[in-house]
């Protein structure tokens, strides 16, 4: 799984038309085959900033989004409504199984597993993330 967080700071003066600015773009990606979300927050500390969460099944999932038809449109929409690039964090990670539950703990089917390292491939480098493994004791 591809999983993307980014932050954009828009104008003040476009701040309250975001959602309508981003819709076709928003729209267009989660009809995509390998788009598992796609979701908008809007600060409650500035009203100006949006944090974009998104998620695709995999490696190629994750290129065909850059490469689609919309990727390039959504971005020449949102360009002049930002005051700064945005700043983004991507990782790759294991398919996800289940939600953690809030206190950390893993739902009791899960615990039994053991994750393996994991070696991922995005955008031509190599990330390694290493997933908790679980012993039952």
């Amino acid at each position: 799984m591809i999983f993307i967080v980014v932050k954009y700071q828009v104008k003040p003066e476009s701040a309250e038309q975001w959602m309508d600015i981003v819709q076709p773009f928003t729209e267009a990606t989660r009809a995509e085959a390998g788009n598992l979300w796609f979701e908008w927050s809007r600060s409650v500390e500035n009203p100006n900033d949006y944090v974009l969460v998104e998620a695709f099944r995999d490696g190629d999932a994750g290129s065909a989004h850059v490469n689609s038809a919309h990727f390039p449109l959504g971005l020449e929409a949102m360009r002049p409504h930002l005051v700064a690039t945005p700043r983004i964090i991507s990782r790759c990670a294991s398919p996800m199984v289940s939600w953690l539950r809030a206190s950390g703990t893993l739902p009791r089917p899960e615990k039994r597993r053991r994750r393996e390292l994991m070696k991922c491939f995005e955008s031509g480098s190599l990330l390694i993330m290493t997933e908790i493994s679980y012993s039952e004791t």
